[in-house]
């Protein structure tokens, strides 16, 4: 599902399946050579969380090696950083994510994406209080329209699947938090896009200083799936004399 809304570069495995309060599926601190084993380093990472936390932290790691594997790279320790953001391998990027009865985990050469943010979540309303405080006023008032216009999709779960996938392609080009407020998101709902302008400067990327970025999303099987894949710079493109604004980075499907 998470494929549909990703370009031919990025290689992306997902699993729909349903943690449990029982222990989790391989010992932890085990590398078995199957799929749902961690190694001591992510082991010691869940060590102390609950039987589910650990069953989703694994359960995204083993999409995270299969598609490794596709790449034709080994399986390795994908331990997150302070902030939470896996760690890949030299000359890979990447995104996960999970909710309840879905994980997804996307991975590309360097070469062809500079960066990628992929998110999931249920296709419910978002908690009371919660869109208030993720959502600037245009944004506010672009939901009421299209959940008034177009039902079938909770719009306030899908703005907030957009941000997490804004934070998860900025933070790697940056190393530096992105607050909710400082990107101001516009869904498409016919062309199944969205597209951020950033209100912060933004990452410059192969000499050009991005105003923002667009993506794709996807709405089925009870999740909202959102997608941003930001091409490389073309080998051997010489930037123009200083930071440059481009309108969007757009991701290509």
């Amino acid at each position: 599902m998470i494929e549909q809304i990703l370009p031919a570069e990025a290689v992306a495995e997902e699993s729909f399946a349903v943690p449990s309060q029982q222990p989790a599926p391989a010992p932890l601190g085990t590398f078995p050579g199957e799929p749902s084993g961690l190694f001591p380093e992510e082991a010691a990472h869940v060590a102390r969380a609950v039987p589910k936390r650990q069953q989703e932290f694994a359960a995204v790691r083993a999409c995270a090696r299969r598609a490794l594997g596709r790449l034709g790279l080994p399986p390795v320790p994908l331990v997150p950083n302070r902030r939470g953001a896996p760690q890949w391998p030299d000359g890979v990027v990447g995104s996960m994510t999970h909710c309840d009865g879905f994980q997804a985990a996307v991975v590309a050469r360097a070469d062809a994406l500079a960066s990628v943010g992929i998110d999931a979540e249920p296709n419910g309303p978002l908690p009371g209080g919660v869109l208030r405080v993720i959502a600037l006023p245009s944004e506010r008032t672009a939901v009421q329209r299209l959940a008034a216009e177009r039902p079938g999709v909770h719009w306030d779960r899908l703005l907030f699947s957009a941000k997490e996938s804004v934070f998860k392609t900025w933070y790697p080009l940056t190393g530096q938090e992105l607050d909710f407020e400082e990107a101001e998101l516009e869904i498409d709902p016919q062309a199944r896009t969205f597209s951020a302008r950033l209100l912060v400067p933004g990452p410059v990327v192969g000499g050009v200083r991005l105003g923002g970025f667009t993506g794709r999303w996807a709405a089925g099987d009870g999740f909202v799936l959102t997608a941003i894949a930001l091409p490389a710079p073309a080998r051997g493109a010489r930037p123009a004399d200083g930071p440059q604004i481009s309108e969007s980075a757009a991701s290509r499907a």
